[in-house]
């Protein structure tokens, strides 16, 4: 309880201490900033987006065009000379003489023309709606049915090419079976025909609305239900997607930034003395100072749901996010000598978190890689699709283990010769891998560092799949392959960091040795668990096989990571700290060779 006592006072303090930030001058600023804001928004949803309005200027010979052009604010209309020749001369875009369509020889005359054409079919479409039988202006209506989509890695390595089209001739083609005559849609009755022409003219009005694209993705309603002629079948676009990213993950990410913001000032102020200087645990400190901004987003998240009148448990794939991003930013906080090298290290990190957040989701309900990243779950919930357990720990894993592992990092080294050193942030780091060495069983340090950095290395190698499976065969697997090995040689090197860092034991050539063995093992332990409970999907297929190796002959893997630390390590031991990158980069070579051995009968 006393634990539990202090935390809540920690948080209450650091409530008090953001609120004082919010100045008697600042505040009546956001206010007016924040109308403003609605105001503005409130005006665009109105009045649309005008940043288009007469950016062509059209030439016409006859009135009777307007019926075409009127309706699209991007065209200025000027009446034609009989005579003109040249319409560049008088500064137009298009020309309409004579029932001809002519335009400049330039990329704006051609936009402009693609822009008339489209509205020339908007023109037809209108024409068609107003027969009195629609089923004669539009004889084709499409009954779509979505099924959920079965593509996995597998299928990606399996596909067969398609066979060549026949040839072409000049004589039709003839219809396999006699022509018969089509009876009416099924569920279309003659007397719904004014019902669906409403349907009709809302679809359309709603394909003219610059802003209701966007504002009705959330809500996932269509006119027409699912009934489509076919000029209004489209691919589906990640729309969704980015407005998710937009509406969820950048308010959970600035809402970060004030945390983040509350570790540098106690460092850069020195406020932080005090607290350390308490009797208080490191832990107790960290999580009363990052818990009103959880509880923070976590209400934003809710009331986000609440206003889209989404299922509440669109919250729990999120909440791996939120740890994310406080972990992300609590190390931040603690690494960073000055705020100048804060925000570039939060905007780097901003850009990878955002990156792994979105390009996975983008592929939602067509590929199993969507369901890397969290957000795809969001979008299930919202679209009514849902998901299972294993879905929830398939995208969810990693992230709850990167945040608990910075966690514990960062309470290691909450203490006052980490918190105020002024050291570089490789050399910072470096302090951090030493503090977690054990003088007395460096062995066992060496395993938990390793097996600590697996989820960091999958993260990232998810990123380079997610990135790079799509490209053609064999450069995606060779480009996957060699920014894997990249990865998992720099992420083994920091048990020998650590090891010299802590200066104890000295690396001597029998340490040396035997390290390597255990980052080897450590490292085999870690990325076999971590695989075979999370992403076994991906292990089965040969992307799996490229980044993780061989699951079955356990042995070749573990010589082949002692071996390419063991190169890091000798490296290390005669040139100095200095040759790492000489280290990992041979050490690489040799992993990626062994790689394209292994995987001799796909890439060569």
């Amino acid at each position: 309880m006393e634990a539990v006592h202090q935390l809540l006072t920690i948080a209450i303090w650091e409530i008090k201490r953001f609120s004082k930030t919010m100045t008697r001058d600042l505040l009546p600023v956001a206010i007016v900033l924040l109308v403003l804001l609605v105001a503005v928004s409130g005006f665009t949803a109105q009045k649309g987006i005008h940043l288009q309005d007469g950016m062509y200027r059209i030439g016409i010979d006859s009135p009777i065009y307007l019926d075409i052009i009127g309706s699209d604010p991007r065209y200025l209309a000027y009446s034609l000379p009989s005579d003109v020749q040249n319409i560049r001369a008088l500064g137009l875009d298009l020309a309409i003489r004579t029932g001809s369509l002519l335009r400049t020889n330039s990329d704006k005359g051609a936009a402009a023309q693609k822009s008339f054409e489209r509205d020339y079919q908007s023109y037809q479409d209108y024409l068609y709606r107003q027969q009195e039988d629609l089923f004669a202006s539009y004889p084709v209506w499409v009954d779509s049915e979505y099924v959920v989509s079965e593509l996995d890695f597998l299928a990606t390595q399996s596909g067969q090419q398609i066979s060549a089209p026949r040839r072409a001739t000049d004589q039709p083609p003839v219809p396999e079976e006699p022509e018969i005559d089509i009876a009416l849609p099924s569920g279309i009755a003659p007397s719904d025909m004014e019902d669906l022409r409403i349907q009709l003219e809302m679809e359309a009005a709603r394909g003219t609305d610059q802003l209701g694209r966007y504002t009705d993705i959330i809500q996932q309603q269509e006119a027409l239900g699912d009934i489509r002629i076919p000029s209004m079948l489209s691919p589906p676009l990640p729309f969704d997607t980015i407005i998710f990213i937009f509406v969820f993950i950048f308010p959970l990410y600035f809402s970060s930034q004030f945390f983040m913001m509350s570790i540098m000032n106690e460092r850069t102020l020195r406020q932080g003395e005090a607290l350390i200087a308490s009797p208080v645990s490191p832990s107790i400190i960290i999580l009363g100072k990052m818990l009103p901004y959880a509880g923070g987003m976590v209400l934003i998240v809710m009331a986000i749901l609440c206003s889209v009148k989404a299922d509440i448990a669109a919250i729990l794939p999120l909440i791996p996010v939120i740890l994310f991003f406080l972990s992300f930013a609590l190390f931040i906080g603690m690494v960073s000598r000055s705020y100048k090298e804060l925000s570039f290290i939060s905007i780097f990190f901003s850009t990878i978190a955002t990156s792994y957040l979105f390009f996975p989701s983008i592929f939602a309900n067509v590929h199993i890689v969507s369901l890397l990243s969290p957000v795809t779950l969001v979008v299930h919930v919202i679209d009514g699709t849902g998901y299972t357990l294993t879905d929830y720990l398939y995208s969810t894993t990693l992230f709850y283990l990167t945040s608990i592992i910075l966690f514990v990092v960062c309470v290691q080294n909450f203490h006052e010769e980490q918190l105020f050193t002024e050291k570089s942030l490789h050399e910072t780091v470096a302090l951090y891998l030493g503090a977690l060495i054990s003088t007395r069983y460096w062995y066992f340090s060496l395993i938990l560092i390793t097996v600590m950095t697996i989820p960091f290395v999958f993260m990232a190698q998810m990123m380079y799949l997610v990135l790079f499976f799509n490209l053609p065969m064999p450069f995606s697997l060779i480009l996957i392959m060699v920014l894997a090995a990249l990865t998992e040689e720099l992420v083994k090197a920091a048990g020998f960091i650590g090891l010299i860092t802590h200066r104890h034991p000295a690396l001597s050539w029998r340490v040396v040795i035997l390290s390597a063995f255990l980052i080897g093992f450590g490292f085999l332990l870690g990325e076999k668990l971590l695989l075979f409970a999370t992403i076994s999907q991906i292990a089965d297929s040969i992307f799996g096989a490229a980044l993780f190796l061989s699951v079955g002959l356990l042995w070749i893997p573990f010589l082949l990571h002692s071996g390419t630390v063991l190169i890091t390590g000798i490296t290390l031991k005669i040139w100095g700290r200095g040759a790492l990158p000489l280290g990992v980069i041979v050490a690489t070579i040799v992993h990626t060779v062994y790689n394209l051995y292994m995987l001799r009968g796909w890439v060569w």
